[in-house]
């Protein structure tokens, strides 16, 4: 056990006690957000507000501008899914459904869109970090590390993995799995232990979230069918 310990904690030397166990709360907020969704509980928007909003001060003291980006717009389409929601649980349960075509229209445009908006902040990046000052500033491809590459497709799987999350649709847990699976190794280079191990946890969770909403569909589509 010990061991295990060490490994979570031998990339947090030097790193503020606040920060540590703030990245510690935000994990156990965001697990539990994830295990809501999987219920179906409207639940998952207050945990997941928790969650989101201290990773943007994490992120924002580690200058990770496009992680957070992506759950400054998490912190946002909670409070957006958490309206929708509200207005269709019964006793905080919501039905789900399948997206239609024009949902995946919209959702891919959104995708894109995301995308493009993560790539030119990470190529202003350089502009951003020098005081939003061009002196000395050399823009380029060349800034970019490959895990803000990596950044900029786990934005766009994220972001419309949670409007469709919003939406109530069941296709949301594919779009979390694939972005949970790619995050586990990114978070674990960028030095947050708890993170990644956030992620592994996440994407179990997803998987047995889509399973259960593929249920609850096919049940209540039996059930109209015989009806």
């Amino acid at each position: 056990m010990s061991g295990v310990f060490q490994w979570l904690f031998s990339q947090y030397e030097g790193v503020p006690t606040e920060q540590v166990w703030a990245e510690a709360i935000a994990v156990v907020f965001g697990l539990l957000s994830v295990w809501f969704a999987k219920k179906g509980n409207i639940w998952v928007y207050p945990t997941g507000l928790i969650n989101t909003i201290t990773f943007v001060w994490l992120l924002w003291v580690n200058t990770l501008w496009g992680d957070m980006l992506i759950n400054a717009y998490y912190t946002v389409m909670s409070i957006y899914g958490w309206v929708l929601w509200s207005r269709n649980a019964h006793h905080n349960v919501v039905e789900v459904s399948w997206a239609t075509r024009t949902e995946w229209r919209i959702a891919s445009v959104l995708g894109v869109a995301s995308a493009v908006f993560v790539a030119v902040v990470y190529y202003l990046k350089p502009f951003i970090k020098n005081g939003f000052s061009m002196e000395g500033v050399q823009l380029g491809a060349h800034n970019f590390r490959w895990t803000e590459c990596v950044d900029i497709l786990t934005t766009a799987l994220f972001l419309v993995g949670m409007w469709l999350m919003a939406k109530r649709k069941v296709e949301n847990w594919v779009l979390w799995i694939i972005a949970d699976l790619i995050s586990v190794p990114l978070y674990y280079v960028k030095g947050m232990k708890f993170t990644s191990l956030q992620y592994a946890l996440f994407t179990a969770i997803a998987v047995m979230g889509y399973i259960s909403w593929k249920k609850s569909v096919v049940s209540s589509q039996g059930s109209e069918h015989n009806g």
